[in-house]
């Protein structure tokens, strides 16, 4: 049951990683309408910029649960590389664990300021002036299935860790 609900949060961490790469497609049209209506109209639009910065937001966040899965964040291996088998699973439990315990505090820290900035009606104060609360919900969401993500490849690690022991450990 347990090994089903994590496969179900990495698939969706899954689904969030191919839509925020999907996402990059919308920032390219709008640089490039930016770069054209300035140099080519000399009439530069007020919001290219801002709206790029905004959707390289939810790129970024939506990414990190699905790359945590992939072994696609920078480590500092030195230890760990040389380590095998049980003692390798057992570092990997101590490192997700810390990651689950770091996006699950920054995640708590996160909601209310969210909330807030939608109780306000959030604004970017620019002249184009969009509304921002909605992509803060984005910060916590992000966060909290990092913690689930991280969850997820401790409880794999575990199963190795109380697996039958490799030759070599």
């Amino acid at each position: 049951m347990i090994t089903s609900l994590f496969a179900a949060i990495t698939a969706l961490n899954r689904v969030l990683f191919v839509a925020a790469a999907a996402i990059i497609f919308a920032v390219v049209p709008m640089l490039l309408y930016e770069v054209v209506a300035r140099y080519a109209f000399d009439a530069p639009t007020v919001w290219a910029m801002e709206a790029s910065t905004l959707v390289f937001g939810p790129h970024f966040m939506l990414a990190g649960p699905y790359l945590l899965h992939l072994k696609g964040h920078v480590a500092v291996d030195i230890v760990s590389e040389h380590l095998e088998g049980r003692a390798r699973a057992a570092m990997d439990i101590f490192s997700y664990a810390v990651i689950a315990i770091f996006a699950a505090v920054f995640a708590k820290v996160a909601w209310p300021l969210a909330v807030n900035a939608y109780e306000m009606g959030e604004t970017s104060f620019s002249a184009w002036n969009p509304p921002i609360w909605w992509m803060k919900f984005i910060v916590p969401f992000a966060l909290a299935m990092l913690c689930a993500q991280a969850l997820a490849e401790g409880w794999a690690a575990l199963r190795r860790l109380s697996g039958p022991a490799e030759a070599g450990s």
